[in-house]
């Protein structure tokens, strides 16, 4: 009777020990581990920027959600308070439009499977090695375009995630003057970049929606890549 009673007990201690327990990280939520490693959600500091992850979607060129749940975006604290100054400064001067955001930290794990996706095929060079990471891993990049106040993006001349050389800024003017490109997307585009730039990211030359908030060297020595 009395192993009986400690049985009994003991398993009642390992049911209440479970439903008040933490989750590990490899149990929580993607959510919960960018909050643990010390990451923000955007909207915390600019509630009126909007946000679609796209790798939270199929509309990618990966053709997969490899988000799951997570439908906010994080960034280190830095780069967030940096993206709500551009989004400031695009509402002081364009009041009805605004700053919409498809990607910001991506974890480790997230580009694991994005990496899996890709090996071996065409498209792996779009895809940074997970094992090095991106200055998207270490929570300080941002991918983005201008919407209206409708939530429509504004014409950049290509969809995100558009890898060929019309989405690269070095040949803008180049595409502008064989009119592959025309001046309202330009123009768009380097309102986009003067917002950004403006308020301290940096562009990049092949991708007009690519912005980091630090290079990537610098990334490495200030953060820990997000797992």
């Amino acid at each position: 009777m009395k192993k009986l009673f400690l049985s009994v007990f003991t398993s009642g201690l390992m049911i209440v020990s479970s439903l008040f327990a933490l989750p590990s990280q490899g149990e929580a939520s993607l959510e919960v581990r960018l909050k643990q490693q010390g990451l923000v959600d955007i909207q915390t500091l600019a509630p009126d920027i909007l946000v679609e992850l796209k790798y939270s979607t199929e509309d990618n060129f990966l053709g997969a959600d490899t988000y799951g749940d997570l439908e906010d975006c994080y960034l280190q604290i830095k780069a967030a308070r940096m993206l709500s100054k551009a989004q400031k400064l695009l509402k002081k001067s364009h009041p009805e439009l605004s700053l919409l955001v498809y990607d910001g930290a991506r974890p480790r794990s997230i580009q694991r499977k994005m990496w899996a996706l890709v090996v071996d095929t065409p498209s792996q060079k779009y895809v940074a090695n997970p094992d090095r990471g991106s200055v998207h891993n270490f929570g300080s990049a941002v991918d983005l375009t201008i919407a209206t106040a409708e939530g429509e993006p504004l014409d950049m001349g290509t969809p995100f995630d558009y890898f060929g050389k019309l989405a690269q800024p070095r040949h803008e003017k180049q595409f502008l003057k064989e009119k592959k490109l025309n001046q309202e997307q330009i123009e768009n585009r380097e309102l986009l970049r003067d917002v950004m730039t403006s308020a301290g990211f940096q562009s990049i030359n092949i991708e007009w929606w690519h912005f980091n908030a630090v290079p990537v060297k610098v990334a490495r020595s200030l953060y820990q890549i997000i797992e």
